[in-house]
């Protein structure tokens, strides 16, 4: 299970559909499980609290424990160490988690171009203040373009399949 997390506006959904593209894994957007209340709290402005993310983190869970697939990828923000230690026991695979990192002035101005999605250029603050990077995961940065990005997180996969 490849979990990619990062911050809003990372490009965790772009990077999902592409390495899913390339892999055959079928891909889940985290963003797609929100219980209302979170999208209303975060289109409002207001951080979501790990206590908001529990019932997010169970739907999620739900669905890819009972997807038929082996291999699975998952953009899911996955913040902070409590979070991430909920989906590893949540979810009945092994987790591979790989951070999409870039710095906020280059993730404000891709937010800043999305349109429709209820995660504003405002929230972008609470989102750095929440991150506390994993330990074991690979980091990729997200300066270059897409398909590069999605190069090296295949590449790397491979090798560890090998």
């Amino acid at each position: 299970m490849i979990i990619l997390m990062g911050v809003s506006g990372s490009g965790k959904t772009t990077i999902g559909n592409l390495l899913s593209k390339r892999t055959g894994f079928p891909f889940f957007d985290g963003d797609d499980f929100h219980p209302d209340a979170n999208i209303k709290k975060m289109a409002g402005g207001t951080p979501l609290t790990d206590q908001d993310r529990m019932a997010w983190i169970t739907q999620i869970a739900d669905v890819i424990n009972s997807a038929p697939a082996k291999q699975k990828i998952l953009a899911c923000s996955a913040l902070n160490r409590f979070i991430r230690a909920l989906i590893i026991k949540e979810i009945k695979e092994s987790c591979y988690f790989v951070l999409l990192k870039g710095g906020y002035d280059l993730i404000k101005e891709r937010m800043k171009k999305r349109e429709k999605h209820y995660m504003k250029p405002g929230m972008l603050a609470s989102q750095f203040e929440a991150l506390e990077e994993p330990k074991r995961a690979l980091i990729v940065g997200i300066e270059k373009p897409p398909d590069h990005i999605c190069d090296t997180i295949h590449n790397t996969i491979k090798k560890m399949a090998k």
